[in-house]
């Protein structure tokens, strides 16, 4: 039926137009006036393109399976999610990791605690490649290319030791000094001896946060734990950036928190 309305329409618009003529018929008595015509024809095609325009949603509607729009929203929950917050006054957003956000942690992952920190005004995620140092244990990258990088690695727990459950802690991971030497590697790309210029620990909300500062190479390293999962926050920049940069780099890596 649609393909024979656009031919009909189609065809009736062309008549008036073949071969340059025009065809003399004796006007009938009692015929309509051509204006009226003329008005009655743009009625009737104005019609015909909004019962066109409805039958395309229809078609577009109908052409999903049932419960297709739920398919398409859940769609939208698989990998990378935005998290962040409008910008403040000095145009810093907060990250929080979505619930919704898959990551690369393959099948059969329990709920990972989120995370959140902040990012000064032209940081944003940046793809997270399986190949990445870290493999699928790197969940989130940002940066900008003119001021530094940072990711997040988010490793299961039982990898270190098969005894600290569901509710470990960083403390139960390790003191400071042993915990930047077996994973500071895994953040750096290289051994961290004699490259740690500073150590503390912090105490956020009950919860104690390992902060390092390295070089070279430039980083700035926060490590905890939480539920069954062992995080480690690293920012990072090459020589000019961490000249330029580093009272913001400093404000990004302390902004770190596992909620």
């Amino acid at each position: 039926m649609f393909s024979g309305s656009c031919f009909t329409l189609k065809c009736n618009q062309a008549q008036p137009h073949s071969a340059g003529k025009r065809l003399s018929r004796p006007k009938a008595s009692g015929a309509a006036d051509p204006e009226f015509i003329d008005k009655e024809s743009e009625q009737n095609a104005g019609l015909f393109k909004r019962r066109l325009a409805l039958v395309s949603g229809v078609s577009l509607v109908s052409s999903f399976p049932k419960h297709g729009l739920a398919v398409v929203k859940q769609g939208l929950l698989a990998g990378r999610i935005p998290g962040l917050s409008d910008p403040d006054g000095q145009g810093w957003r907060t990250y929080q990791r979505p619930d919704e956000k898959s990551g690369g942690h393959g099948v059969g992952w329990s709920p990972i605690i989120p995370y959140l920190f902040s990012v000064p005004p032209e940081w944003e995620e940046v793809p997270v490649s399986i190949a990445d140092l870290g493999g699928t244990e790197i969940d989130l990258r940002f940066g900008n290319p003119k001021e530094g990088r940072l990711f997040v690695i988010v490793a299961p727990v039982l990898r270190f030791a098969d005894n600290l459950g569901d509710n470990a802690t960083i403390e139960k991971v390790g003191p400071p000094e042993k915990v930047i030497s077996a994973f500071g590697p895994e953040a750096i790309g290289e051994n961290v001896d004699g490259k740690v210029l500073s150590m503390e620990v912090k105490d956020y909300s009950g919860r104690k946060y390992y902060q390092y500062e390295l070089e070279p190479p430039h980083a700035l390293i926060t490590a905890t734990a939480a539920g069954n999962r062992f995080y480690l926050f690293t920012v990072t920049a090459n020589g000019l950036q961490w000249k330029r940069h580093y009272k913001d780099l400093k404000r990004i890596s302390d902004s770190f928190r596992v909620v």
